[in-house]
C-alpha cells in the first residue's frame, strides 16, 4: 500500500456539484481499496485522501512535514485499530483541538465492543459503524455513509 493515496471521482454534474473532501485513516490495504471503489461508484464528486496510521493522520490534519499543503477534510473516516497511534487517541486529539474539533469523525471499525462504542461516543465521535466482512455489504455501508454524510447532512465549511 502506498503511504498516501489520493482518489478523485470526476462526476461533477450530480447532487449540486458538491465536492466533499474525505480523509480515510485505514491501515488495511483491502479495506482502503474497497472504500475507494465504493466512492468511485458513487454519484458525487468526492476527494478521498488516505493515510495508513494515527501518527500520519495527525500530521496530515495539522499540515506538518510532507503534508504542509494538505487540504483540510470535510469528513474523517477513522479505523480504531491503527499502528503507531490508535484511532481512539486520534479521535481524542481531533476533538480537543480547536482547529479540528468540528470535523465530523466517523468511526469505521471491525470492533463491535460495547466498551469501544461507548468510549468513542464519550470522545464525541459523530458516528460508529461496524465494518462488514462481506464485500457487497461493505460497499453498501460506504454508499450509505456517502448518501447520509454528503447528500443529506449540512457540513461546516472547511478551510483549504
Amino acid at each position: 500500500m502506498t503511504e498516501h493515496s489520493s482518489f478523485s471521482s470526476n462526476n461533477s454534474s450530480i447532487s449540486r456539484g458538491k465536492s466533499v473532501r474525505i480523509l480515510l485513516v485505514e491501515d488495511n490495504a483491502g479495506d482502503l481499496r474497497l472504500t475507494q471503489e465504493a466512492f468511485k461508484d458513487g454519484k458525487l464528486c468526492n476527494n478521498l485522501m488516505a493515510v495508513k496510521d494515527g501518527v500520519e493522520a495527525m500530521s496530515y490534519l495539522r499540515r506538518e512535514g510532507r503534508y504542509s499543503d494538505a487540504v483540510r477534510p470535510d469528513i474523517i473516516l477513522l479505523d480504531l485499530n491503527l499502528p503507531k497511534k490508535s484511532g481512539q487517541e486520534v479521535l481524542e486529539e481531533i476533538k480537543t483541538d480547536k482547529e479540528l474539533e468540528r470535523i465530523p469523525v466517523i468511526i469505521l471499525t471491525t470492533s463491535k465492543s460495547e466498551e469501544d462504542i461507548r468510549a468513542m461516543y464519550d470522545l464525541h465521535a459523530d458516528a460508529y459503524i461496524n465494518k462488514p466482512v462481506d464485500i457487497d455489504h461493505f460497499i453498501k455501508v460506504v454508499k450509505c455513509i456517502e448518501a447520509f454524510w454528503i447528500e443529506i447532512v449540512a457540513l461546516p465549511g472547511s478551510e483549504t
